[in-house]
């Protein structure tokens, strides 16, 4: 396969003054946004289209050339929607809108609601969970990810002992604690 004359990557369509005019103002607009990579996506793509070769816009942008060479095929086949970053759609989700919708009604009943003896969800009993009423297995390192989605966020309960007189430690913490502190109390406490 041969070199392609200089805007010539580009089919026709893509190569007229209004797409160019297209591609200036998405330029422009990346520039406003902040936006390096696209910004620098449209700026190969309208330079080649004003002639310049791959080699030096590759030099110029900090790139290889087969970045460049990918940028004008996305320009191609999209337009300037082909150079916009997007995030990966990734899989389906295992659980389906009904399904999470339960799983939160049955996360906010508690685990004892459930049939679990502990009174504090853990990720390893969600994931149980989640496989005995909806028969989807969930690794346990996505599970936190999973219930950050649904809105709920990681509780840790204070570690307190159970037969601990309170008076006595506050007195504890006011009394005690400033004579053994190495560093003094702050001047308006």
């Amino acid at each position: 396969m041969g070199r392609c004359k200089n805007g010539e990557a580009i089919r026709p369509a893509g190569r007229t003054a209004a797409a160019r005019q297209t591609l200036r103002c998405f330029l422009a607009e990346a520039r406003d946004h902040n936006d390096l990579d696209v910004w620098r996506r449209a700026r190969g793509v309208l330079g080649y289209l004003e002639g310049r070769r791959v080699v030096d816009l590759a030099a110029e942008l900090d790139v290889t050339r087969g970045s460049v060479n990918r940028w004008l095929q996305w320009y191609d086949a999209l337009g300037v929607a082909g150079l916009v970053t997007a995030v990966p759609p990734g899989p389906a989700p295992k659980l389906r809108g009904a399904q999470r919708q339960a799983l939160i009604t049955l996360i906010e009943a508690g685990p004892t609601a459930a049939g679990y003896t502990s009174g504090v969800w853990t990720g390893p009993m969600i994931g149980d969970l989640i496989a005995q009423r909806f028969g989807v297995r969930y690794h346990n390192h996505h599970v936190p990810r999973l219930l950050h989605e649904l809105g709920f966020s990681v509780q840790r309960p204070r570690r307190r002992l159970a037969r601990a007189d309170a008076e006595a430690q506050a007195m504890w913490l006011r009394d005690k604690l400033p004579r053994i502190k190495k560093k003094p109390p702050p001047v308006g406490a």
